[in-house]
């Protein structure tokens, strides 16, 4: 093929994202493609496989490159939520009443801020139709509500809350309803096989059905650009074995090869209160799809934004009350985990502790949970809240206040400080422990590729880089620094769908 030496010259090293610059794709100077297809498809997580599909259903001919041995990306590990709503069969079928805008209004106010309406918009409006689409493609939801707070459902419980809509402040904003949808599966295994092996199975069944082509082991390493035709993307360079591939994208390249979360330096320099500490992705996740599109003059967005969690069941923090370093209440236990975590990563220097007395320890374990190993034994034990206090070294008469604060408005049946559910609202007495949650924190990079509604990829200009689509975690999706659990793998297959058609569509 063509001697790979990018523009400058100088040439290249193997970890280079600088593109290959081409006069055309074919005749004289072009690389000698080892594979050709209309569709170029990085990556076979969610975003690539929605892709796939939709793209071949339009009439092209598509091929995936994946980097691993096989399908399935961090999707296939994951807890398998898919965040939906705006009255799904499944909602309906259980009873919650949920509108489009109604969604809309909840993701406006959750997903943080500087998140993109345009997207929020587009995925509410088209989430029932995305939800009928996976069940079309053979995703099973059983239709079951699972109601007690947790990082996913102990069995295989179809539908619960899954970002905090259900407690204060987010109430305010949007009718609380359940949106967290999870795929069918029995005798699962949170952390070892989980739901979203269930999502990704019939997708891979649907794309072997369809005829594409897959080709494993193959890391994708720059974009090929020809400057005859308008500085459009035409294909990709990547490496079998050591052995380099050319392969052309007629229409266009579709990247969905995942977030940065594993690449340390771009950790330290975006996100760097998660550096060292990454969750929920794997390895692969190491930036490269963003900075080849960076390579090309693609715009990024929200690259300091992250999902992030905590080491601790939720039906543990839900019983107690949690205190930063100097003995105040942060946060309403009662919200999504992941909200907690990010109160504490962003404000409180990851300095928590999770505070209950003997009879909601016990209460807690006798509750069925997915997670049981994030059911830590206390770090303190102690028989009164002076003695505590003085074990955890909070400053004098802190823990205390908070505590007498705490019980005397939850033997009124209110929480005005937080606005706590008061089903879950009971004084803190007798024997009391705490749980020393700092350094129990992780998380994932939400920032990325800037793309349009359609998945297009923008160039720093605004415009879109031709011949070049994106979705998935390497882009920015509807999450900035706000996040509920299933919006990753929500928005990765809504716009991997839509970046598919728009590929299948390019000239």
């Amino acid at each position: 093929m063509t001697d790979l030496t990018p523009h400058s010259g100088t040439p290249a090293s193997p970890d280079s994202v600088r593109p290959l610059r081409i006069g055309a794709p074919t005749g004289p100077g072009a690389p000698e493609w080892d594979i050709e297809a209309d569709v170029v498809v990085v990556g076979y997580g969610i975003a690539g496989a929605a892709a796939a599909i939709e793209a071949a259903r339009a009439g092209a001919e598509v091929v995936i490159l994946e980097r691993a041995g096989g399908w399935g990306g961090a999707a296939a590990l994951a807890g398998g939520f898919i965040y939906l709503g705006g009255g799904t069969g499944l909602q309906r079928e259980l009873g919650f009443d949920d509108t489009p805008e109604n969604m809309r209004a909840f993701l406006t106010a959750a997903m943080g801020p500087g998140a993109d309406p345009e997207k929020i918009e587009a995925y509410s409006a088209g989430s029932v139709e995305h939800y009928d689409w996976l069940v079309d493609a053979g995703v099973r939801f059983k239709s079951e509500f699972w109601g007690e707070p947790g990082w996913e459902p102990p069995g295989d419980q179809g539908l619960m809350f899954s970002g905090g809509e259900n407690a204060a402040p987010l109430t305010s904003a949007a009718d609380a309803a359940p949106r967290g949808h999870v795929p069918q599966m029995q005798d699962k295994k949170a952390g070892d096989q989980s739901a979203g092996l269930m999502l990704m199975t019939p997708l891979s069944e649907r794309i072997a059905e369809l005829g594409v082509r897959t080709e494993y082991d193959v890391t994708t390493r720059r974009l090929v650009v020809a400057q005859d035709d308008g500085e459009r993307v035409v294909g990709v360079v990547a490496t079998r074995f050591g052995e380099r591939l050319a392969v052309r994208a007629r229409r266009g390249v579709v990247l969905a090869a995942g977030s940065f979360t594993y690449n340390d330096r771009m950790m330290r320099a975006h996100v760097p209160l998660l550096a060292g500490r990454p969750g929920a992705a794997v390895e692969s996740h190491d930036g490269r799809a963003i900075r080849m599109g960076q390579a090309v003059g693609a715009d990024v967005m929200h690259m300091d934004a992250a999902e992030v969690n905590v080491g601790c069941d939720p039906q543990l923090m839900v019983r107690g009350i949690l205190v930063d370093g100097t003995g105040q209440r942060f946060v309403t236990e009662d919200t999504y985990a992941g909200r907690i975590a990010q109160e504490m990563a962003l404000h409180r220097g990851n300095d928590a502790y999770l505070v209950l007395d003997e009879q909601a320890y016990e209460e807690a374990g006798g509750t069925v949970t997915a997670t049981p190993f994030l059911r830590p034994r206390p770090t303190w034990v102690c028989e009164t809240v002076v003695e505590l206090e003085a074990e955890m070294g909070l400053p004098d008469g802190t823990l205390q206040a908070t505590v007498e604060l705490y019980n005397r408005h939850a033997r009124a049946g209110a929480d005005p400080v937080y606005g706590k559910d008061p089903k879950w609202l009971r004084p803190i007495e007798g024997n009391v422990a705490a749980i020393d949650l700092r350094g129990r924190t992780g998380g994932f990079a939400l920032g990325g590729l800037r793309t349009d509604v359609d998945s297009r990829v923008l160039h720093v200009d605004g415009d879109p880089v031709s011949g070049l689509f994106a979705a998935g975690r390497c882009t920015s999706g509807i999450a900035a620094w706000g996040y509920a659990s299933g919006a990753s793998l929500g928005d990765g297959s809504f716009f991997g769908r839509r970046a598919g058609l728009s590929a299948a569509a390019a000239r």
